[in-house]
């Protein structure tokens, strides 16, 4: 890039004047949310995080409360988010905190439980100003559009050669706003598809946007391990109670049964998708009544449920007979 100086101004002077308003971003600068935040948006949309952050924040408002929850309240805080390790690293790393205290050296950040390169960084610049890079899949398409750089980002060597690019572009200065600035681009500019260029702060920069080839990059190659799913959830109900089992995917979690053997007078609900990293599942929703209580599940009253963690497939099956 011929003027670097150049490039940081402009993105930094975008950035501040259109930048998102988003929840994390009102409050006093505050490394506990900004962690929390990093992590709810891992894998999930920004729209879909602000009510649960908000949620989670109210009954959880510091790491020391954080650490002194029992488990099953914070895994109901975050059901319906998705990979559920993330909750429970977030507790381990809350118990990890001496006095309740938000460590402030790079290094200390990224030894707490669920925190890798990507977060410490982004905790570390944006709440104590810290020179570290934050390295998305935001920030790695920017890059390889910046840099027409047609290599596989799925690949360890390419992305540890783009976090080495990230952290020559970065503003040592301000290195919160340039992250977030690089972030947002990604998010808001430089799609994944149809960038909108014209709107774009750097795009005299780009050298893919000069080559026309910014709709082809950056290049990842398909991965080939999705799998098709088919299952049977079972609605069984008995005196104002459901019949659950502990999920057999998530630890802490309750689920409507599936797939159960001798289900009497069955009753076809409807169906849905359901997505979890490479298992795409197809669930058909039955009705139905059951001679005994199997072995491992329960009965639990339906003025419960708001008090469980249930998960994800449960919630969308019972949803077809709330209507």
């Amino acid at each position: 890039m011929d003027d670097l100086a150049a490039f940081r101004a402009k993105l930094l002077a975008w950035y501040r004047n259109v930048r998102r308003d988003l929840p994390w971003r009102r409050t006093p600068i505050d490394p506990y949310r900004i962690w929390i935040s990093e992590i709810m948006l891992q894998q999930t949309r920004v729209a879909t995080v602000i009510p649960y952050y908000e949620r989670f924040l109210a009954r959880f408002p510091n790491p020391s409360t954080l650490a002194a929850a029992p488990e099953q309240d914070v895994l109901a805080h975050w059901a319906g988010l998705g990979y559920y390790s993330r909750a429970r690293n977030l507790q381990k790393a809350a118990v990890q905190m001496p006095g309740g205290v938000f460590p402030c050296a790079y290094d200390e950040i990224r030894a707490l439980a669920g925190i890798g390169d990507y977060t410490a960084a982004a905790v570390a610049s944006i709440a104590y100003g810290l020179p570290y890079a934050a390295v998305d899949g935001n920030v790695l398409r920017v890059i390889a559009r910046l840099c027409k750089d047609a290599s596989d980002i799925k690949s360890p060597k390419t992305r540890a050669r783009f976090a080495t690019m990230a952290a020559e572009l970065l503003d040592v200065a301000n290195p919160g706003d340039f992250n977030q600035a690089m972030m947002e681009l990604g998010a808001t500019v430089c799609t994944p598809k149809n960038p909108t260029c014209l709107l774009c702060p750097v795009r005299e920069d780009c050298n893919g946007f000069a080559a026309g080839t910014q709709n082809q990059l950056p290049i990842k190659i398909r991965d080939t391990r999705q799998k098709d799913v088919h299952i049977t959830v079972l609605i069984a109900e008995r005196e104002n109670a459901l019949l659950l089992r502990p999920s057999q995917q998530i630890a802490g979690f309750w689920e409507l049964p599936f797939d159960v053997e001798g289900i009497g007078l069955a009753e076809r609900l409807g169906s849905f998708a359901h997505q979890i990293t490479f298992h795409k599942y197809t669930c058909d929703v039955v009705r139905g009544v059951v001679a005994r209580k199997p072995k491992g599940m329960e009965w639990v009253a339906r003025a419960r449920l708001a008090e469980l963690p249930l998960t994800t497939i449960s919630k969308k099956a019972l949803r077809l007979i709330d209507r």
